[in-house]
């Protein structure tokens, strides 16, 4: 079919720039595309739509409304929510799919739709086939028929009465980043007892204030001021899609997804029993192992991506993991999907329950020194050819785990080179158990890429 673009088919969610490669023309044929992958796999019945705050999301819902339904299928609509709403009404509606239309923590000219098959992501080669079959232009036509669900309220109950009522007195502040978690957490915690002081609370796509992604430094400055100003014991931040979360404690620091996966997993582990696994991406620190293995767990390694993190959890029956980028899922006491309010919400009752600060809770887990993730540019032709060389090259020197790229074990420390899903880019990311230590590693591994013609220029997290 023409006008779509083959670019916007990535390999977790289809993503571009509204009007550019992602267009109403490509939102109307993924829709009737998405029809036929439904019949390929026997699944009959409704499809859930949900979209998040972006101005952009209307004409784009529209669009892949008119394609879902004119290939016969019937939609039911649940408005703006953050995309883990969508997910919660997988298993609240009759519905036999999902998809929600987000640009996630990208800018607001980005847009983009996370597809669920049954309960699980539609990713990879599941996303390459909706795209062929796009490009085959075989389409059903129908006439399905679209209603409108409004579910905010169900999902506040829901949450509310898994989480129990918290202590009035916990002081935290909740910056939603004027994403369309904002639609949702002030009732949510409202209901939990707690009065947050909220920061940027006010659903609006544009993003006046500062870019919904917590996982970088620049965005958390504001929480950290008024962390520090209120005296608050905690800060917690929401991405434009409320799916990843980002925390600082009550002195301003940052808590990154791998030490906060620590905390879930202690907790689950206390309270579940000991010997499950816990799964975690290749990018979190040695500490995350270590301290999953201390407090009887069994830590699981696996491949970056919030779809491949849900395959293996569901696979091994996990009942938590967590990416470093701040996806966290829980099959022990909710659905198994990522939900950054969900998670904010258990976060709390975690501190309320310790009557500790989440800097004490940490206290005892050792802190390496680390970089944040770099990203080095590196062609697409190119990066899985360096990345296997330096399987090579590293596995006859060190132990070296190849689960999603190169992760090399060094003696006080480790290294990381990962080929980007979704970019041409190399990720590189190391930590050690001192800046010196952490200087030769760096120096080794940059120095062998620069063989390779690759150079390692700025890193941003």
């Amino acid at each position: 079919m023409t006008g779509v673009a083959p670019g916007i088919f990535r390999q977790y969610d289809i993503r571009g720039i509204v009007g550019q490669d992602l267009t109403v023309t490509a939102a109307e044929a993924i829709g009737r595309g998405y029809a036929v992958i439904l019949a390929e796999r026997g699944l009959q019945g409704a499809v859930a739509v949900g979209r998040d705050n972006r101005p952009s999301g209307e004409a784009l819902r529209d669009a892949l409304v008119r394609g879902l339904t004119g290939a016969g299928l019937d939609v039911i609509d649940v408005g703006i929510v953050p995309t883990p709403l969508l997910y919660w009404a997988l298993h609240h509606l009759p519905v036999v799919a999902g998809i929600q239309i987000t640009g996630s923590h990208n800018p607001p000219e980005y847009n983009g739709f996370k597809c669920s098959v049954g309960k699980a992501s539609l990713h990879g080669e599941g996303i390459q086939r909706l795209r062929a079959i796009i490009d085959a232009g075989a389409f059903p036509s129908g006439q399905g028929r679209v209603r409108h669900e409004k579910i905010l309220s169900r999902y506040v109950d829901d949450v509310a009465e898994r989480i129990g009522p918290l202590p009035s007195d916990l002081k935290v502040v909740i910056d939603c980043g004027n994403g369309v978690g904002a639609v949702v957490a002030p009732a949510l915690f409202k209901a939990l007892g707690v009065e947050p002081t909220w920061l940027f609370a006010e659903s609006d796509g544009t993003f006046p204030n500062h870019h919904p992604d917590p996982t970088v430094t620049a965005n958390l400055q504001d929480l950290i001021r008024t962390v520090r100003e209120t005296g608050s014991q905690l800060g917690i931040g929401f991405d434009g899609d409320a799916d990843r979360i980002g925390i600082v404690d009550g002195d301003g620091t940052i808590i990154w997804g791998d030490y906060l996966l620590l905390l879930y997993a202690r907790d689950v582990l206390a309270r579940t029993g000991k010997g499950q696994p816990i799964i975690f991406d290749v990018k979190c620190s040695q500490a995350l192992p270590d301290g999953i293995t201390k407090a009887g767990g069994t830590p699981v390694m696996w491949k970056t991506g919030h779809s491949l993190i849900k395959e293996k959890m569901k696979e091994m029956q996990a009942p938590l993991a967590g990416e470093m980028s701040g996806h966290m899922f829980f099959t022990e006491g909710f659905y198994g999907h990522d939900d950054a309010i969900y998670a904010a919400a258990r976060l709390l009752r975690i501190v309320a329950d310790a009557k500790r600060p989440v800097k004490d809770l940490l206290a005892d887990v050792p802190r390496f020194v680390s970089t944040p993730e770099m990203r080095v540019d590196c062609p697409d032709d190119r990066k899985e050819g360096v990345t296997q060389a330096a399987l090579a090259h590293f596995r006859a020197r060190y132990p070296v785990s190849d689960v999603d790229g190169v992760r090399i074990l060094f003696d006080g420390g480790w290294g990381l080179i990962r080929s980007s899903n979704t970019q041409p880019i190399l990720v590189l990311r190391f930590e050690a158990s001192s800046e010196a230590r952490l200087a030769e590693l760096r120096a080794e591994v940059e120095g062998w890429l620069a063989t390779q013609g690759v150079t390692v220029g700025a890193s941003s997290h």
